[in-house]
């Protein structure tokens, strides 16, 4: 019974362990179906992908796209994971799948994926193909735009120049090689110094440091004072600069746009001597004019008057001798003839001296500049009934010749200018010093202009306005001084003249 009882036992372990064996052939090709009907969507996703025209970086026509499950694994353990992954995966449970996309050049992208199912797969497929899509573009959008800005760097009318924060060089384009005599294989890698003059080389670094700390992007061109550069056969040369920074990994970066403006800093500078000879020509036609005036006017009021008063005193004799005698009709016709004469005479004789003043008032010369101007005041409110509100404060000051010229010219030429076009009832004439100027005021109440009425552009319609205000300009220059305009329309226009103390006064010490 022991015997036939053990049979039996062994009977029910054997049929247990087939049963067993038996659910894992089942499980076994369960999972083998499973396995296809996996290896089935991975294909039908590789298929579809390809048809959508993935970039051929990454999936060539045919594309090499492949699952690795490490089923193909020689190694035991390998196989076992493997197997674990399908029965989780066959179950419904998560499962770490390795996922390997190969371009069509060899290279292959790895991704570790986590999937719960076959169509968590054909998802996560999608997901890195997508992703491996984006970085294609990426990538090739960054070479095409590396490859555009190398291109304008290359064409560039500046120089460009990149360095590192050591200042050292790390592009050199071609047109920094022209204007530096230098080529790029020279120039990459060596300090920037070596393109700046000895003088400026601190300061230099010193301004690259402190434009770094300040984390402003760029500086641009035309804003910062002209720079010198050293070419290679050491002569230096004027630019233009604009500076810019970006940070990267390795540090920050700065780019220098350099422009070379020798023509046009000799340009500027024949400009501004041509400028300067024609105002010392006008300050010598001016002071030619002047003498010239100053002769005609004494010529005027003492020879050419002296010579009409001596004509009136002869006819105030005969007119004398004729009333003495016992007069016919004749001789009271000559009479009243002689008077005639007489007032003509008188008549010219005044014209003699306004156009002798005119041109040069005696009193300038022999009185001063504030009565010159007192003088000038009073005639023009005689001839114009403009009235004049004066204030005149020169002082002690004694002006020189040239100084006193151009101040009575300047007054003279702007109450002229009021009289022919401001369309005024008064005005108001200053002259004070401050502690290092003397300033001269001449305000009216006409019509004035428009506010940004300027030096040749002011409230008059007639052609010759512009030139008076271009001499009242001029004639301030010479003296170092400087002329403002304050008008608007409807309101006045006034004249403001600034010269410094020391061009306008005698020197005391050299009498």
């Amino acid at each position: 019974m022991a015997s036939r009882a053990g049979r039996h036992a062994a009977d029910r372990r054997g049929s247990a362990q087939a049963e067993r064996a038996a659910r894992e052939r089942m499980q076994t090709r369960t999972s083998g179906a499973q396995c296809q009907r996996h290896a089935s969507a991975l294909r039908m996703t590789s298929a579809f992908v390809t048809k959508r025209r993935a970039p051929s970086v990454f999936i060539a026509r045919q594309a090499r796209m492949k699952v690795d499950l490490d089923i193909a694994s020689k190694s035991l353990a390998h196989r076992r994971v493997a197997r674990a992954q399908l029965a989780a995966l066959a179950c419904g449970l998560a499962a770490v799948v390795v996922l390997a996309v190969v371009a069509s050049n060899g290279a292959a992208t790895l991704a570790l994926i986590t999937a719960l199912c076959a169509l968590s797969i054909v998802a996560a497929v999608v997901s890195v193909i997508a992703a491996a899509r984006t970085q294609a573009l990426s990538t090739r959008n960054a070479s095409r735009d590396e490859a555009r800005m190398m291109g304008i760097i290359r064409s560039s009318m500046e120089a460009i120049i990149t360095i590192d924060e050591a200042q050292n060089i790390v592009i050199f384009n071609p047109t920094a090689e022209r204007i530096f005599g230098v080529p790029a294989a020279q120039a990459l890698g060596t300090p920037l110094s070596r393109f700046i003059p000895q003088r400026f080389r601190d300061s230099h670094v010193q301004h690259v440091a402190q434009f770094g700390a300040t984390g402003i992007s760029e500086r641009l061109m035309g804003r910062q004072p002209v720079l010198f550069g050293l070419r290679a056969d050491g002569e230096e040369f004027p630019l233009e600069a604009s500076i810019s920074q970006i940070r990267e990994d390795t540090g920050k970066l700065y780019t220098v746009m350099l422009r070379d403006v020798t023509e046009r800093v000799k340009s500027e500078n024949a400009l501004k001597q041509s400028r300067e000879e024609l105002r010392r020509l006008s300050a010598n036609l001016q002071s030619v004019r002047e003498e010239e005036k100053t002769r005609i006017a004494r010529e005027l009021h003492d020879d050419l008057g002296q010579q009409l008063t001596a004509l009136k005193m002869e006819l105030s004799v005969l007119e004398t001798e004729l009333t003495s005698r016992s007069g016919t009709r004749e001789q009271i016709d000559a009479i009243a003839r002689l008077h005639g004469m007489a007032r003509t005479i008188d008549a010219t004789v005044a014209s003699l001296r306004r156009i002798a003043a005119d041109l040069r008032p005696v009193m300038l010369d022999d009185l001063g500049l504030a009565p010159a101007i007192e003088w000038l005041a009073n005639d023009f409110t005689s001839r114009y009934g403009i009235a004049v509100e004066r204030s005149i404060e020169a002082g002690d000051a004694v002006f020189t010749k040239d100084a006193a010229t151009a101040l009575f010219r300047i007054v003279q030429e702007a109450l002229t200018n009021v009289a022919r076009h401001a369309d005024a009832s008064a005005v108001d004439l200053s002259l004070h010093a401050s502690s290092q100027h003397y300033v001269l005021r001449i305000a009216d109440n006409g019509r004035g202009a428009e506010p940004d009425a300027s030096i040749g552009t002011g409230e008059q319609a007639d052609l010759d306005r512009p030139f008076g205000l271009i001499g009242v300009r001029e004639r301030a220059h010479m003296l170092g001084g400087s002329v403002r305009i304050d008008t608007t329309r409807n309101q006045g226009f006034a004249l403001t003249v600034t010269f410094p103390l020391q061009t306008v006064q005698q020197d005391h010490t050299h009498p």
